[in-house]
């Protein structure tokens, strides 16, 4: 298994992008944990597996969690993000022969997980939805009709009526196979955006919904209304690209042991002792993203109340770091002895606060030796500058990774 010292030393050595990496160190609260900085993967978009093409507010990159998984498992050993969001860690973790292991609080997570990681032939997938029942009698009148008719056509809402109703009914009858899944999972990934692709009008990128007020302000600047749009070709297509990587031969045998739950990162009792060799992960970073509010028309389709999520909002940094060393403490019990986490956090509140420093110390509490911080760091892309975040002037511009290690 690689030592610390093995990826220290490969990080001071790392040129692979045409810049060499400036060795620094952070001393905070006594402890004194050397920093790495440089470009350690690439900046383009997806070039990760087709698999992870779902989107998520404020989801990392394929490419970090696999830079960790590579150097710090070997397959066949548990690798855990306690908390998934969109899943990048467990899908990439399945992907190289890892057992993926994810929790999150909110139960969307799950929804968008768990098919990717079992994913069914596409001539399954065809058959299922062409047998769809995509007629619904409802009347479009009530207040949330009103509020949804700004996204979508009449006639597009009431086949996303239909399929709200049929996932709720096949989970509620214990009749939810690894398809309707697979098919709730894309819906749910379809539901808005900025293309044709998208079951709504032209809005926000898909990660992030936006309110029905601002969307009436959105359709009012752009002169547009909601068009009709093709459901069953738009679930179709859309599988069809994300099974794109995925070989004949691929069964996602990983996936078999894994291990998925909807909680607080502070209890995970589904995860066994000294368990878990790798964590990768990405806390929320205090209350710079509003997950509640960008998930809100994602969790009504999946007949989740946004409000009832106890999602982490700390408002101060000595908050966040409290709670943080409660997740700590959970990991020290499922990691095991040698085993490592890869945490995760970033520049926030226009790079005054630099998480890191509350990391360490609150790792070290719950028994944790920082071995290293590892600051990636490169230009935004196009996603980023939509935004409105111009590079490295506002927002979060670097990956900043403390890598923590049980003794």
């Amino acid at each position: 298994m690689p030592q610390p010292d093995d990826l220290a030393a490969e990080l001071r050595a790392f040129d692979r992008f045409g810049t060499g990496t400036l060795v620094g160190e952070l001393d905070v609260e006594g402890h004194r944990v050397p920093t790495f900085t440089n470009e350690f993967w690439t900046s383009r978009q997806r070039e990760g597996h087709s698999l992870h093409e779902v989107s998520y507010r404020a989801c990392f990159k394929p490419s970090l969690p696999a830079f960790f998984i590579e150097r710090l498992s070997k397959p066949g050993d548990r690798v855990l993000d306690p908390f998934m969001g969109r899943g990048t860690t467990p899908l990439e973790a399945s992907l190289q022969g890892r057992v993926p292991c994810g929790n999150d609080v909110n139960p969307l997570s799950a929804v968008l997980v768990a098919p990717r990681l079992r994913p069914p032939a596409m001539a399954a997938i065809a058959e299922r939805v062409d047998a769809l029942d995509l007629t619904w009698d409802g009347e479009l009148d009530d207040d949330s009709d009103r509020d949804l008719l700004v996204f979508f056509h009449p006639t597009t809402l009431r086949a996303i009526h239909a399929l709200r109703d049929y996932f709720l009914a096949r989970e509620r009858d214990g009749a939810l196979d690894d398809v309707d899944a697979w098919l709730r999972m894309v819906a749910v990934n379809r539901l808005t955006g900025h293309s044709s692709g998208f079951f709504s009008v032209y809005t926000l990128p898909p990660n992030q919904a936006t309110t029905a007020d601002a969307q009436r302000r959105i359709n009012r600047d752009r002169d547009q209304v909601p068009p009709e749009r093709d459901v069953r070709a738009i679930l179709k297509k859309k599988s069809q690209s994300l099974l794109k990587g995925v070989s004949p031969m691929f069964r996602g045998d990983a996936a078999h042991d894994a291990v998925l739950t909807t909680g607080p990162a502070s209890s995970m009792p589904a995860l066994a002792d000294a368990s878990v060799q790798l964590v990768v992960t990405s806390p929320p970073f205090l209350d710079v993203v509003q997950y509640a509010n960008d998930n809100w028309l994602r969790c009504w389709f999946c007949g989740i109340d946004p409000k009832a999520v106890p999602i982490t909002m700390a408002r101060t940094v000595d908050a966040w770091e409290a709670a943080m060393h409660e997740v700590f403490v959970e990991l020290h019990r499922v990691v095991r002895p040698g085993g490592y986490v890869a945490f995760e956090v970033g520049e926030v509140r226009k790079g005054k606060v630099r998480l890191e420093e509350h990391v360490v110390p609150a790792a070290a509490r719950a028994g944790f030796a920082a071995e290293l911080v590892m600051i990636h760091a490169q230009d935004f892309t196009k996603t980023a500058n939509c935004w409105g975040i111009d590079n490295n002037r506002r927002g979060t511009n670097t990956n900043r990774i403390v890598v923590l290690r049980r003794g």
